[in-house]
């Protein structure tokens, strides 16, 4: 079950993926931590072909749910733990905002990380890799990021920078 939420993040009532999913566009909030190495390389997972969401893109480190009863940072280190194995990691928030798609309507909190531990990516993903921001820049438009990546990669670097 998801929480529903308002566009402040305040939960409403409650939802199954599928009703979440199915083009109700019913508010829900979801979690993505950019993940920095120290070099100013920014971590991406590549999405399996078997995705019916954009599938053998290139997208943010860590994206999931926040499932009901848990707090946004709760589900940020569980899906950062079984995305990409990390943990003991300090998240800065970047932004919130609606994102909406044909299928769904979510409340993106949106976080950024420094880490240079080992980064061991899950079977749910295809991989993953550091990029160099002029590679993700020259990338840009190409149809290789996801939509959500490229809608709010900007800020994120522009997020890092300021640190």
């Amino acid at each position: 079950m998801f929480p529903l939420v308002d566009e402040q993040g305040n939960i409403t009532g409650a939802a199954t993926r599928g009703e979440c999913h199915n083009g109700s566009k019913l508010l829900h909030p979801v979690v993505h931590l950019h993940v920095f190495n120290s070099k100013g390389e920014l971590y991406l997972q590549k999405r399996p072909g078997w995705k019916d969401i954009q599938p053998g893109k290139w997208d943010t480190a860590v994206g999931g749910h926040v499932d009901l009863g848990e707090s946004v940072g709760q589900a940020l280190r569980r899906e950062a733990g079984e995305e990409l194995g990390i943990d003991g990691f300090t998240p800065y928030e970047v932004a919130r905002y609606v994102f909406e798609s044909e299928r769904e309507r979510e409340l993106v909190f949106t976080f950024r990380t420094v880490y240079d531990g080992p980064i061991r990516p899950s079977s749910e993903l295809d991989g993953g890799r550091f990029w160099s921001v002029a590679d993700i820049r020259a990338g840009l438009g190409k149809g290789i990021f996801t939509p959500n990546f490229e809608g709010e990669v900007e800020r994120v670097l522009a997020s890092a920078q300021e640190s």
